[in-house]
């Protein structure tokens, strides 16, 4: 629910704030999916093209908050929502299937200089933009700009763990850490589903005394 205590002006800055911060994200997605077919490709590496996909992801999460941007109301933000959260299960349907079958098949990738900076570069990028949006979405109290910053935060976190995967594979030759890298996020996708489909389970465990899991204290 919106802030009815916060000025106009205000609420049309931060939504002009939001706005940017998802363009941002939009153009930096797009060019990261070319540059991580290309790099994909000459590197055979399955944590890059599950990186790839995830942007694809991304672009598609960003679309969503502009669209809901552009106008208010709880059954517009509910749908966005739910827009979301099945977005965080197609990240973690991907990664854990892809992931699975490079490990049993003993795929070796090719890690290349230009993914290891690319990834690094990216993990920056997306933790500087999921620090805006929660900022943002916080003081605006819009949980569709909120909850998309989780999906840019998962982004980034997408990104370490590739980065370490590729960083791995290349200096000791752990081919393993490549699809290893996948299953990290596989676990933070889920945990921000359920969270979006069934807050009430967060909620329980967050009142859990024996403190088991505190997902939805954020």
């Amino acid at each position: 629910m919106p802030n009815a205590l916060l000025p106009q002006a205000r609420r049309r800055t931060l939504r002009r704030r939001g706005v940017a911060l998802e363009i941002v994200t939009l153009c930096w997605n797009i060019v990261g999916v070319a540059v991580l077919a290309v790099l994909a490709a000459l590197s055979s590496s399955v944590a890059l093209v599950g990186f790839g996909l995830d942007s694809l992801i991304e672009i598609a999460a960003s679309a969503v908050v502009l669209w809901e941007l552009s106008g208010t109301g709880a059954a517009r933000q509910r749908r966005a929502l739910r827009l979301i959260g099945a977005a965080f299960i197609a990240v973690a349907l991907y990664l854990l299937v892809q992931s699975t079958v490079a490990l049993l098949s003993g795929h070796h990738a090719a890690p290349s200089p230009g993914g290891i900076a690319w990834t690094a570069i990216t993990a920056v990028v997306m933790f500087g933009l999921a620090f805006g949006k929660h900022r943002t979405g916080r003081e605006l109290e819009n949980p569709v700009l909120v909850t998309e910053g989780r999906v840019t935060m998962i982004d980034g976190l997408l990104a370490v763990a590739v980065l370490l995967g590729l960083v791995l594979d290349l200096a000791l030759g752990w081919w393993w850490a490549d699809p290893v890298a996948g299953y990290v996020i596989v676990y933070y996708a889920v945990r921000e589903a359920v969270e979006i489909f069934w807050p009430e389970r967060v909620a329980d465990a967050a009142d859990d005394p024996s403190g088991a899991a505190d997902a939805g204290a954020r």
